[in-house]
């Protein structure tokens, strides 16, 4: 289990290390490898920009579908939504506008049960702030509970998994037990405090559920638009905000690949089977799934939704103090990582699923993680070492005068995968505020210039300063780290 925990770090500061020392030994060598890196960036991020416009398309026309319409001649009004939305701290102005939300989606609230998940450790004003909103808005719902997690039970780390835990389990007893709902009626989403849906969210997560070929060993993600707060962020937190979108709003358009992230739905039945989200994990949300997909022995998998909710981006009082926290929430994101000892560990003993399914997932995972610690290092950091430490004998060399000049043309070219994010960003801004004037496109345009920069000091870094922990264990492992949010 060790092993399988430190494998990430181990081949990604090994690429880092080599890659470093062959510059010095054998420059020519580490050339000819970042040339052919370089170009190999190159189509990926053609593939990467085709992918991108094709989620979009079936995005944006999804977004044009009237849900409920559609959902006439399906035997739709047996399902009962089941959204818990654990909170910590946030305040009274983020969670009301979840609420809002709730309450004029189009979906009937007489089929919807939610959940305020607090925790006893956020304190009383906390607790303050879920009565008020059961005040304000309790009415407009089926059911609508406050569960409270108690804090330093045995076993668990406090955050999300093991409050989402604690309010399922509640939920099940208080209201699905106690009104004889079945478990394979109910479908359970669990949301950021901060999760705002689309008026035809549950419309749409209800006809994929009735009409995907497997609903009760699916999960079902939809796109997480970063841009409730879009306008209060600084030019950095808006490119992470909007990278992260991107990204997975490309995996909604290769769903072999897709594995849960941040707010998703799954069926309840599935979720009381698998004995709920485990309760000592950082990465709940990518856990969830590998505890199906073991628990049905690969009989799991991800419906991409291709409808968005928004989200908030990082946003906090000063400028330094946004970076820090997109910074954590990164490195919070990449300890991820820690899925894969999960994964090999129980594919070693597993005997049902395929050889082919576990290579393909395993490779899966460890290069997704190698590349999200490498990659941007790679290539805007590392390539010049041939020529800093390559010697007088490598810098006389044809090789040597060619690497700059191959290295930035291909950037340049592969700077179209750049424009087009900068141009799909200034489409996905919500409504604008009465300040917003036209020379601020500008403006949400140039700051993609920043994005070399953005790719290395909040992607790469903190990717592999949350590998390294893993890998080194004890007092340097992560707990579970909340987003600070504020209106």
């Amino acid at each position: 289990m060790r092993f399988f925990e430190a494998l990430p770090g181990l081949l990604s500061w090994s690429t880092l290390i080599a890659v470093t020392l062959l510059s010095w030994r054998a420059p020519a060598v580490i050339a000819v490898f970042i040339i052919l890196f370089d170009i190999y960036w190159l189509f990926r991020t053609i593939y990467l920009s085709i992918h991108l416009r094709a989620g979009y398309a079936a995005m944006k026309q999804n977004l044009k579908i009237s849900w409920l319409e559609k959902l006439r001649g399906n035997d739709w009004e047996k399902i009962r939504h089941l959204i818990i939305l654990p909170m910590y701290n946030e305040p009274y102005e983020v969670v009301r506008e979840t609420f809002e939300s709730l309450k004029n989606n189009n979906y009937p609230k007489d089929k919807m049960i939610v959940v305020l998940a607090t925790e006893e450790g956020a304190g009383a004003e906390a607790q303050k702030t879920a009565e008020r909103i059961r005040d304000d808005y309790g009415q407009y719902f089926s059911a609508f509970h406050i569960t409270r997690h108690p804090q330093n039970l045995p076993g668990e780390i406090p955050g999300k998994g093991s409050n989402s835990a604690w309010a399922a389990k509640e939920i099940r007893r208080l209201v699905i037990d106690k009104n004889t709902i079945p478990y394979e009626n109910v479908v359970v989403s669990v949301f950021d405090v901060d999760t705002q849906i689309f008026p035809d969210y549950f419309g749409c997560l209800t006809w994929n559920f009735l009409n995907c070929e497997h609903p009760q060993r699916s999960s079902f993600q939809p796109i997480p638009f970063f841009t409730n707060n879009i306008y209060q962020t600084p030019a950095p937190a808006r490119v992470v905000a909007y990278s992260a979108t991107f990204w997975q709003m490309v995996l909604q358009t290769k769903p072999e690949r897709l594995v849960t992230f941040s707010s998703h739905s799954m069926p309840f039945k599935a979720l009381t089977e698998i004995g709920y989200w485990q309760t000592n994990v950082v990465s709940e949300d990518s856990r969830i799934f590998w505890q199906c997909y073991l628990h049905y022995n690969g009989d799991w998998r991800v419906v991409p939704l291709l409808y968005p909710i928004s989200m908030d981006a990082n946003v906090a009082p000063t400028f330094w103090k946004t970076l820090l926290n997109i910074y954590k929430q990164q490195r919070r994101w990449a300890y991820g990582a820690e899925n894969i000892a999960f994964i090999f560990s129980r594919f070693r003993v597993n005997k049902v699923i395929s050889w082919k399914n576990k290579f393909f997932w395993g490779i899966n995972q460890l290069e997704g993680m190698h590349s999200w610690a490498t990659n941007a290092l790679l290539i805007f950091a590392l390539g010049w070492l041939p020529i800093i430490l390559g010697g007088k004998a490598f810098n006389a060399t044809l090789l040597s005068f060619n690497l700059p000049q191959i290295t930035q043309t291909v950037m340049l070219v592969s700077s179209i995968g750049i424009a087009t994010s900068a141009i799909l960003s200034l489409i996905l801004l919500p409504k604008k505020p009465s300040w917003f004037r036209p020379y601020h496109y500008f403006w949400y345009l140039f700051q993609w210039i920043f994005t070399p920069a953005i790719l290395i000091f909040f992607g790469a870094i903190p990717a592999l300063d949350a590998q390294t922990r893993l890998m080194l264990g004890g007092k340097f492992r992560l707990g579970f780290w909340v987003t600070p949010k504020s209106r």
